[in-house]
């Protein structure tokens, strides 16, 4: 019973979040169980699977065109930042991407200046920006340089300094590591398998 619950307002959600009225999975559980007069909390997990199951529903075959074509100008923007050791995250590494899902690359150096003057070369960059998070005592500071394709995809280039090159860092939806495709494994993936979502098989329990 109190899966069906939780299910429920994963479901719930997940609307929320395909929509754009919550911004994050922690606004959007809260709302759910608001709306539905529940306190019964899913975990990210279930909410992503019910997020999933609802893309494809509502998008079809335009979204998986979706995850490839993504997937292809992720490779063109990484080509032109290789020496920067650029690795593709989030929803279009994971084949997950969906309507306005934008492009999310991490690249390591220790000089934010020549990643910048390369974009700036090739890209309309929206702005630029210094991000900060605390955990553990530990402050992380990151550049954000957001850019505009001509093909009206928005993508985010996130620079960390070289020494987080070999970091490992827990997802906090899915529960397994951030691995990300490099320019070789992204090509290979469009080669055998462009459509291939990356999910961790954990079953909801």
């Amino acid at each position: 019973m109190e899966k069906e619950r939780r299910i429920k307002i994963a479901q719930e959600a997940a609307k929320l979040l395909y929509y754009k009225i919550a911004r994050d999975y922690k606004q959007a559980k809260k709302k759910a169980c608001r709306d539905l007069n529940e306190r019964v909390f899913p975990s990210n997990l279930e909410v992503a699977t019910e997020l999933d199951k609802y893309a494809d529903e509502m998008e079809g075959k335009t979204r998986r065109m979706l995850n490839i074509r993504l997937r292809q100008k992720s490779l063109h923007i990484m080509e032109h930042l290789k020496e920067f050791n650029p690795r593709l995250i989030g929803g279009v590494w994971r084949g997950t991407a969906k309507k306005g899902s934008d492009i999310d690359i991490t690249v390591y150096a220790d000089n934010i200046e020549s990643v910048y003057n390369i974009i700036k070369r090739k890209y309309n960059i929206l702005k630029a920006k210094y991000s900060y998070k605390t955990a553990k005592g530990k402050t992380e500071k990151y550049y954000h340089i957001y850019i505009l394709l001509a093909s009206g995809d928005e993508v985010e280039i996130v620079v960390k300094d070289l020494t987080y090159l070999n970091e490992k860092r827990r997802c906090e939806i899915y529960g397994d590591y951030i691995t990300g495709f490099t320019i070789e494994q992204l090509q290979k993936i469009l080669d055998t398998d462009p459509t291939k979502k990356l999910i961790p098989k954990w079953k909801v329990k």
